[in-house]
């Protein structure tokens, strides 16, 4: 079966981690590393900056890289300059810990319609599921 190219934008490793310059994103270490027909994928380190106290993978590091991954896919899927997303509700399951390395985030569109999308990012640490987090967001359109 083929894969439908979602993206209303052209984009691309080097525009999000552009974006992210000077934001949580780069505080936290996260970098895309792939953009496919119908997904986004990032990488986050797993050390100081997002373990908890006790040496695992903060659950809220997680939240973090996976909300990065699908409000950025959001925004490159609606009729940009005329519309953006923003996101209305996010849950994560924790059902792995990580100590170590690198997670890795991929974001895929569960829905995209005229005014609301809902998108799953899965994260895995060295290829078993770490988190899986769902997000819905609002599709608004910008003032003009």
């Amino acid at each position: 079966m083929a894969v439908e190219k979602i993206w209303k934008l052209n984009p691309s490793i080097e525009i999000f981690n552009e974006r992210s310059a000077n934001t949580a994103v780069t505080h936290m270490g996260i970098e895309a590393i792939e953009v496919g027909p119908d997904f986004l994928r990032a990488r986050m380190p797993v050390d100081e900056r997002t373990k908890q106290p006790i040496g695992l993978l903060n659950g809220g590091s997680s939240v973090l890289l996976a909300e990065s991954l699908m409000s950025t896919a959001g925004n490159w899927c609606v009729d940009f300059p005329n519309e953006f997303c923003v996101g209305q509700e996010i849950n994560a399951n924790h059902l792995r810990s990580a100590r170590d390395g690198f997670v890795e985030g991929v974001a895929r569109p569960i829905h995209l319609g005229r005014t609301s999308h809902v998108w799953e990012c899965r994260i895995t640490h060295e290829d078993k599921l770490v988190c899986i987090s769902r997000m819905t967001l609002a599709v608004l359109q910008k003032k003009k």
